[in-house]
């Protein structure tokens, strides 16, 4: 594994993402989520109701959090539990480049 500065821990290239199973599944809600924020866009050219684009905005940011909910997930399940029989410092910093990222997710 190798490290770049602030940017955690990389698998090596021949390695695909912990994600990569779930890939089509991530890009679908992706593209719907992009739907969205266009919609909420058009919302604010129009002069929606303040209320109705804050609802938009909100339906936007949980679609967002369930994408990431998912990656961490699939991060857990594969490069975690990867790390975790193979090299027990490798999982020692896999379990730390988690928990920053959990810290990253929960701020607002």
């Amino acid at each position: 594994m190798t490290t770049a500065p602030g940017r955690g821990l990389r698998p090596r290239v021949s390695e695909p993402p912990g994600y990569h199973s779930q890939k089509a599944d991530h890009l679908s809600r992706l593209h719907k989520i992009e739907g969205q924020v266009r919609g909420v866009s058009r919302m604010v050219d129009e002069d929606r109701y303040c209320i109705d684009v804050l609802t938009q905005i909100g339906a936007v940011t949980r679609a967002l959090q369930e994408v990431a909910l998912g990656l961490l997930d699939d991060h857990t399940r594969n490069c975690l539990l990867t790390a975790a029989r193979s090299d027990p410092e490798e999982a020692d910093a896999r379990l730390d480049e988690l928990a920053l990222a959990m810290r990253r997710l929960t701020r607002m």
